[in-house]
């Protein structure tokens, strides 16, 4: 039996593991952690997979901004990383950890939600690259696969997306 819980602190240690059986170290150096460096976790919208005491799969959520040419500010949700444990694929689990970030963000009232994936899989939740396509990043990607959710009213059709909430006594990420 997997519960979809709200991701805490004891699970942590846990996720980088997984993260980096999935992703590999060199994930540090990929365009969406550039994204979150020293930023802070959105606690509210992260969740985990817990097969009883074993971590099966997370979902992060942290804020971004997207920067108009004129230099206004509007607040992004990033979704991402997704993980779920190999010897788990196809089990349904990254849906069930997509739906209850979602139905937090929804709830929540949040800001559009943006991510890196592929738009097959993350199409049937919502998301869309019609928006994104001439969106520029803190480094390479596939327009193809930024994808957002939500109201695009009122979004700059060409844009930076940058990092928000920076903390500052958290030290940066080295690549």
């Amino acid at each position: 039996m997997i519960d979809i819980v709200p991701l805490g602190p004891q699970h942590q240690p846990a996720i980088e593991s997984l993260l980096d059986e999935r992703f590999g170290p060199a994930r540090h150096n990929r365009t969406a952690y550039r994204l979150r460096e020293r930023a802070e976790l959105l606690g509210g919208f992260s969740f985990v997979a817990m097969d009883g005491d074993q971590l099966v799969g997370s979902l992060q959520c942290w804020p971004i901004r997207l920067k108009s040419v004129g230099g206004s500010r509007l607040p992004l949700v990033l979704l991402g990383p997704v993980a779920v444990a190999a010897s788990r694929e196809g089990q349904g689990i990254g849906s069930a950890l997509m739906r209850a970030s979602l139905a937090a963000i929804d709830a929540a009232d949040s800001p559009p939600v943006l991510l890196i994936g592929d738009a097959p899989y993350y199409g049937r939740f919502g998301f869309s690259a019609v928006a994104t396509r001439h969106w520029e990043l803190p480094g390479p990607v596939d327009h193809a696969r930024l994808l957002l959710r939500g109201p695009t009213t009122g979004l700059p059709r060409i844009a930076w997306v940058e990092a928000a909430s920076v903390n500052p006594s958290r030290p940066a990420k080295v690549a």
